[in-house]
């Protein structure tokens, strides 16, 4: 009788043991497939060399920016474009009746034909009179007087162009003309007002080349001098600087040092007089980033997914710094080492998967 009741104990042994080994390959299974993310890609986080910035504030300014004001005596007749108008390069913008100034211009022009004739004629008779002067038919005070005649008439040829060159000018004067291509910011007279010379009329400024004004702390001037790099930061953007130049002294008033940081041609978004944060790097640090796509953000709050070493994805929230280009400064929420999930989407669905039963 013992030898049938050892057998089924055997086979029962036997049994269990390969249960085991199934549930132990399927756990392994498992496990494998949590390492690899199931499908969506992952990174492991890490502190890297970043610089490190002094954010400061700073204004926007136009490089090409003036006022254009009258440069003759007048009463404004027309004015061509108005506030936050694009104007081209030497568009005329403003005249001012010119009665006097082509009045000028037309007594320029008749003296001008005048002085030529009176030089053609002094030039003809001191010819003639030289002639007699070599056959001796006339006195040498004759011929002094020809010449100093022609010479006078000569001077009074030159005078007169210039007269006419300078009426001209007067008569340009009346004609406003953009001296650079951009916009009006401000109309100072209006149709019918008289003006003098010195009398501001319109100013404009280029928005294709812009720089930002700050005020440096002179506790980090030398650091800054000796990186010679910014950054500008407005509406979630970082833009790197085209160039910076600091002023050499610091101003009485704030012991600040004045910098112009300039930005590169074109850059849309900015317009002169607005605040914005400028960066100022002032050394190098250890700093955690990780790519934009794969932060999560849900009304005020910010996180990333992460993926723990037994599979499990779960969305933790993060403390953001300043954004470098495609990556975001990770202040506080993760750890050296750590995976975060580059794919937010799959992740999310993953962590809303319920968790599978583990055999003891």
């Amino acid at each position: 009788m013992s030898r049938p009741t050892f057998v089924p104990r055997i086979a029962t042994t036997c049994a269990i043991a390969v249960t085991v080994l199934s549930a132990a390959a399927t756990a392994g299974t498992e496990r494998k497939s949590a390492s690899s993310a199931d499908g969506f890609a992952t990174m492991v986080v890490a502190a890297q060399a970043a610089p490190t910035e002094r954010m400061l504030d700073g204004t926007v300014e136009a490089v090409n920016q003036s006022t254009v004001s009258a440069q003759t005596a007048g009463r404004v007749e027309a004015i061509f474009f108005d506030v936050n108008d694009t104007v081209p390069a030497g568009a005329l913008i403003i005249r001012i009746r010119s009665t006097e100034q082509a009045a000028s211009l037309t007594q320029a022009q008749a003296a001008l034909k005048e002085a030529t004739a009176r030089e053609a004629e002094a030039q003809t008779r001191y010819e003639r009179i030289t002639d007699m002067y070599q056959r001796r038919v006339v006195a040498k005070a004759t011929y002094d007087e020809a010449s100093a005649a022609r010479d006078a008439a000569v001077a009074r040829l030159i005078a007169a162009r210039a007269g006419l060159e300078a009426a001209r000018e007067g008569v340009a004067y009346t004609e406003i003309r953009a001296p650079y291509p951009g916009v009006v910011t401000q109309k100072h007279v209006q149709v019918g007002e008289a003006v003098a010379p010195g009398t501001p009329l319109m100013t404009g400024a280029s928005l294709d080349e812009l720089r930002v004004v700050a005020e440096i702390p002179q506790s980090v001037i030398d650091q800054v001098r000796a990186a010679r790099k910014a950054a500008v930061y407005a509406d979630g953007r970082r833009i790197e600087s085209a160039g910076i130049t600091i002023f050499p002294a610091a101003q009485p008033e704030t012991n600040t040092f004045r910098a112009r940081i300039d930005l590169p041609k074109g850059v849309q978004g900015l317009a002169p007089g607005m605040f914005v944060k400028v960066g100022l790097i002032v050394g190098e640090s250890e700093r955690m980033l990780v790519p934009r796509s794969a932060v999560v953000q849900r009304s005020e709050m910010r996180g990333v997914y992460v993926v723990a070493t037994d599979g499990r994805v779960s969305l933790r929230q993060v403390r953001l710094g300043h954004a470098r280009g495609e990556q975001v400064e990770v202040l506080a929420g993760l750890a050296d080492g750590e995976r975060v999930a580059l794919d937010p989407v799959a992740a999310g669905l993953k962590a809303r998967q319920p968790a599978k039963p583990h055999d003891d």
